[in-house]
């Protein structure tokens, strides 16, 4: 009982140092959970609202990474938000799902007009579906939220070495830990650009320091 309730307190510490590390134009409708789904993602963001969002953490994986790589992480789940890229619930699905059920509706009753209707249903769901989870564009996305989690880490005191240090650790755990081929390519992919963006900022520096 005792271990509970310790645990429980950690976790609630947790989740307000979280808060804490949200830029104060956020503080006001993002909000911060520990995850209670089955087999969580370690952390993730959803849309609960019109203007609300809410980041879901595992606490028990979450727990075992550095402070500094779980900071990082966070800043990056903040930057997708910052940058509007969080995945929403849109019309698509059940579009898509009409679709199929009126196509095949159409079929038994064989009327070419519905029928059409239907499939032109489908194409554009599915068409919005493809570009909503296209690997290219979720990559990119990922990329840019990377970017925006070192400027906020040097917003929150950060020098910029050690912000690219910290989120370039987080994700080689991730690659570590992550059991799927596809999912580890994607950490890897952003591991390099993160290891270009670091090379490119430690030449901008140096060129800053020979002006001066």
């Amino acid at each position: 009982m005792t271990s509970y309730a310790t645990t429980a307190r950690a976790d609630l510490s947790e989740l307000r140092r979280l808060k804490s590390l949200l830029p104060p134009e956020l503080k006001s409708w993002v909000t911060i959970e520990a995850s209670t789904a089955v087999n969580p993602p370690l952390i993730t963001s959803e849309e609960i609202g019109r203007d609300e969002v809410e980041i879901q953490v595992d606490l028990a994986k979450w727990d075992q990474l550095a402070l500094d790589q779980r900071n990082l992480l966070f800043w990056h789940e903040v930057g997708r938000i910052q940058n509007d890229t969080i995945p929403r619930d849109g019309w698509e699905m059940a579009a898509l799902a009409i679709g199929l059920g009126g196509a095949v509706g159409e079929l038994w009753v064989q009327d070419g007009l519905l029928l059409m209707l239907a499939l032109v249903l489908c194409s554009v769901s599915g068409w919005r579906l493809y570009q909503r989870n296209n690997p290219e564009k979720t990559l990119r996305e990922a990329i840019e939220a990377d970017e925006k989690a070192i400027s906020l880490a040097t917003r929150f005191g950060y020098t910029l070495p050690n912000a690219y240090k910290s989120l370039g650790s987080a994700l080689k755990v991730m690659i570590e830990q992550s059991p799927k081929k596809k999912q580890r390519r994607r950490y890897e992919s952003r591991l390099d650009s993160l290891k270009k963006s670091a090379a490119k900022a430690k030449e901008q520096i140096k060129a800053n320091r020979l002006e001066l």
